[in-house]
């Protein structure tokens, strides 16, 4: 007799939010009536959630002086969205977004304090996490709180080791645990050197196994992916599968969750033309490995070309235009949203696997251009669909056994 199985729990699918109007300026003037008509845009593609950020230096422009309209602000936000029916991951400590960095000024100049070290500046990194985690728990459709956005993006200004990056991590993590109490995921996020690049002080391993579930955020511009194989290639349209089975390598639950939290389609990479089969093709792709939590797309609206000095594949991320116009890679990504969710979508364990040899000094042999990642793309096209599995874990059979893998592959 065969022993049911629990069903797989529905993906999810949804966008970083970006207002329409002025950007994450539109903090500076927060308009409801504006952020209601981008989030019901949303919602109307079908779309389950959000991601939202607020700006650092108006929340804590002081070491010691968390502001409570910002905070309300925040708060606000997250109830428009429950408003049009969306659930909302918070970033906390932005920090980055889109090519520009947020320091408040007790961070910066005569007052320079490196962000990841300093030991007063964690805390009150780690206090921000706590209030913005209070004054949200009790909000039915918060999906959690994220410590901030690709903070490892800021490591140029703010030289640490992976050791005082861990130690960075954990004390934040535990600090919005303690403010948003046992509800909802404690999560934080890195752009991809913390995968590719070789000796980056954040690490694969931080990544993999600290928070609530993995975070990845598998751009095509990363190692020149795009521009390398082009747009169309295997190598782009199975990036964001491989960085969600590149990511589960490095777990030491063999089930942990896997978000892939951002992933887009900018242009030139992308041509526009191209954009909304890239589209589908990630979400498919993605969607056939286990332990997928979901798909989030970035992002809802494109920059306005008004405000100055982005780099030119900011201005088109968007799945709607700068005047709020459905852009052709919307329909795309809302019909094949539609068809995961209405079909009978289950992805299946994968038996083979190519293992992973590699040290933190050597990691880009995983990133686009490196051996490890040509051999398993080849697999790919071929039509094996390998797991990763760490050189270390090879002869572990108790956790290849927990992760389905009977076959194991070497590199050539």
């Amino acid at each position: 007799m065969n022993t049911p199985t629990a069903p797989a729990p529905a993906l999810r699918f949804g966008v970083n939010y970006t207002p329409r109007r002025g950007w994450f300026h539109s903090w500076h003037d927060f308009d409801p009536a504006h952020a209601r008509e981008d989030l019901a845009q949303i919602a109307g593609l079908g779309l389950d959630h959000v991601r939202i950020f607020h700006l650092w230096p108006l929340l804590q422009p002081n070491r010691m002086l968390i502001r409570t309209p910002a905070v309300d602000q925040l708060v606000r936000l997250v109830d428009l969205a429950a408003e049009a029916g969306l659930d909302v991951l918070v970033d906390g400590i932005q920090g980055h977004l889109s090519s520009f960095d947020f320091y408040p000024e007790w961070t910066r100049s005569w007052h320079h304090r490196n962000v990841f070290t300093d030991p007063e500046a964690i805390e009150a990194q780690a206090e921000l996490l706590r209030v913005l985690g209070s004054a949200l728990a009790e909000r039915p459709n918060l999906l959690g709180l994220q410590l901030g956005n690709e903070l490892n993006n800021l490591v140029e200004h703010n030289p640490a080791t992976p050791d005082q990056v861990d130690h960075y991590l954990d004390t934040l993590l535990t600090a919005a645990r303690s403010g948003l109490g046992a509800k909802g995921l404690v999560t934080h996020s890195a752009y991809d050197a913390a995968w590719y690049g070789d000796d980056h002080p954040f690490t694969p391993e931080a990544s993999a196994r600290k928070g609530d579930l993995t975070t990845v955020h598998p751009w095509v511009f990363s190692a020149d992916c795009a521009r390398r194989y082009g747009p169309r290639s295997p190598q782009v349209r199975h990036l964001a599968e491989y960085g969600v089975e590149l990511a589960k390598a490095y777990a030491t639950e063999p089930a942990r969750p896997v978000w892939v939290q951002e992933t887009g389609a900018p242009e030139p990479h992308i041509p526009a033309p191209d954009a909304p089969d890239f589209a589908r093709a990630t979400v498919l792709n993605a969607a056939d490995c286990t332990d997928l939590w979901g798909v989030t797309w970035w992002c809802s609206h494109d920059v306005d070309r008004s405000l100055t000095d982005f780099p030119e594949l900011e201005y088109t991320l968007g799945l709607f235009d700068s005047t709020g116009r459905a852009k052709p890679i919307a329909s795309a990504l809302a019909d094949v949203v539609a068809k995961l969710r209405t079909g009978s979508h289950s992805a299946q364990p994968r038996d083979t696997a190519l293992i992973l040899d590699c040290t933190p000094a050597t990691r880009s042999v995983s990133g686009p251009g490196g051996a490890y990642f040509e051999e398993w793309m080849r697999l790919r096209t071929e039509g094996l669909r390998p797991a990763v599995v760490q050189a270390t874990r090879a002869d572990d059979g108790e956790y290849l056994a927990a992760r389905g893998i009977s076959e194991l592959i070497r590199m050539p």
